[in-house]
């Protein structure tokens, strides 16, 4: 595609983010005024709130690595039945709201937790929240890393004698590593700016800076200290999304197709391994989702005959229809930043500028730009596909980055014009990925939670918005019908799942 077709292409990106995200939090900041407290960083409170927030980040990646590493390194050496599904069922949980999550984990290892382990005010029901939502990324990542080693190489090793454990420092350490980087860099970035699962499982003592931030603007008005906040939170974002964006690059050129080692299991020492990665993402990725279930099921008939009243019906029908117009807007947005983001790489970490920003300060921010849209489903519309489209982006510029130049230069020596050699030659090959980040955007669109918290009138009640309204009110009668409700969003992520992972024939397995 010629220079001036992509720098055309580029202005939508980023008009868009200018107009949803740079002059919202602007906006925010110049009206708490831009000079600071001398003291906000010296107060007690919120250097326990940035330790915290920094922390848990950091602990939350470093058990990601020390569980993930292990069982992917299983998954890629040993072939045992349905591997291929197991596969595709890891990301299962990436795709799951984040109150889905939230309330699984409290399902749980929550007061009223169906396994008896009480971890409420605790700091491990967080880690184990971010564990269960970021480890499929990890494993996924260290699988594909793990598998562009070589067969040859490591049947060297072994022939000259190194043990199992020389060979991986030796041989595929080297070679997995920039495949962890970039993980734990998404996972850190995950962890850092989210919202939801600190909202819910943090409690008063272990909440986030984000949490932090939403108590400053919802409560207390304090634009300010808010302001300050949420410049520090993108500080430390952006350092996590360049260094991501940076690694995926340099990872598309460094992929090779060679063929790697995976054998079946011999001997019982083995299988035994197997039975234990199989356990660990049982307990790790499993367990949270099976206890909302579970939860679902011992809900008495009354219950479950909530489900047909007008109020669920009507939050089923915003979620889809909001869905539906922001998956739209989504995949314009996507396709034209991730046309441009193939190229450079400061614009895929660009992309992830809607996970940078906090969520409730955009959403106060946008209010207060645009006042006069305050009730307007398109400022809904809009906010949804920011937060969903960078996920088409990230798939389109790495599916076209994987591409051999030599296929659109043969169609453009042929006589195609820059825009038929797109659609003609490199739309048809990167449409499974663009199918992949389409449907992550529709999980985060029908889950989306703290924008759809200011944004939304009464009228557009969404699912993750009845929960949270459930959950807020006493009586066990309202925890089943949040639990019922956390089901049946359960259910759509599901099916966005099964488009993201469905086998087609004319793919081979990942």
């Amino acid at each position: 595609m010629s220079w001036p077709l992509r720098g055309s292409l580029a202005l939508l990106p980023l008009l868009f983010l200018l107009a949803m995200v740079a002059a919202p939090l602007a906006r925010l900041l110049w009206e708490g005024g831009i000079a600071v407290s001398p003291g906000l960083l010296q107060d007690s409170y919120l250097q326990w709130r940035l330790a915290w927030s920094l922390g848990q980040a950091l602990a939350s990646c470093l058990l990601c690595l020390l569980v993930g590493l292990p069982l992917a390194w299983v998954l890629a050496r040993y072939d045992f039945a349905g591997r291929r599904l197991l596969l595709r069922l890891l990301l299962l949980p990436f795709v799951m709201p984040t109150l889905v999550a939230g309330l699984g984990v409290l399902a749980l290892f929550g007061p009223h937790g169906i396994s008896g382990i009480d971890l409420q005010d605790t700091p491990w029901l967080l880690l184990y929240g971010n564990l269960f939502y970021n480890l499929p990324l990890l494993v996924r990542a260290a699988v594909d890393g793990l598998s562009q080693v070589p067969a040859s190489r490591l049947l060297v090793a072994r022939t000259l004698g190194a043990t199992p454990w020389r060979c991986f420092w030796r041989v595929e350490w080297p070679v997995v590593r920039p495949w962890l980087a970039s993980a734990l860099c998404l996972i850190f970035l995950y962890c850092f700016a989210g919202f939801g699962l600190a909202l819910l499982l943090g409690g008063q003592r272990y909440a986030t800076v984000e949490v932090e931030i939403y108590s400053l603007v919802a409560y207390e008005l304090n634009l300010a200290d808010a302001g300050a906040l949420a410049l520090l939170a993108l500080l430390v974002g952006s350092l996590a999304a360049g260094g991501y964006a940076w690694l995926e690059r340099r990872l598309v050129k460094e992929a090779r197709p060679d063929p790697s080692l995976c054998q079946r299991p011999q001997g019982w020492p083995q299988w035994l391994q197997l039975a234990l990665a199989l356990t660990v993402l049982l307990l790790c990725s499993a367990a949270p989702l099976l206890a909302i279930v579970w939860r679902a099921l011992l809900a008495d008939a009354a219950s479950w005959q909530g489900l047909w009243d007008a109020e669920v019906l009507a939050a089923i029908a915003n979620t889809l229809r909001f869905t539906a117009g922001a998956l739209a807007l989504a995949l314009l947005l996507g396709l034209a930043h991730g046309v441009v983001a193939a190229r450079w790489w400061w614009l895929r970490a660009l992309g992830f500028l809607p996970f940078m920003v906090s969520p409730v300060m955009l959403a106060f921010g946008l209010l207060l730009l645009y006042p006069q849209f305050s009730a307007s489903l398109w400022l809904l519309l809009a906010a949804y596909a920011l937060l969903a489209y960078p996920f088409v982006a990230k798939a389109v510029a790495a599916a076209l980055a994987s591409l051999p130049p030599s296929l659109p230069a043969a169609a453009r020596t042929l006589g195609a014009t820059p825009w038929r050699s797109f659609c003609r030659v490199s739309l048809p090959l990167i449409r499974p990925a663009l199918r992949r980040g389409l449907a992550f955007a529709a999980a985060t669109e029908v889950g989306e939670f703290a924008v759809t918290l200011f944004l939304s009138r009464p009228e557009w009640t969404t699912l993750t918005t009845l929960i949270y309204q459930r959950l807020g009110r006493a009586g066990a009668a309202n925890l089943e019908q949040a639990m019922l409700l956390t089901c049946l969003l359960l259910g759509f992520a599901l099916l966005a799942f099964l488009i993201i992972e469905w086998p087609e024939k004319h793919r081979a397995a990942d």
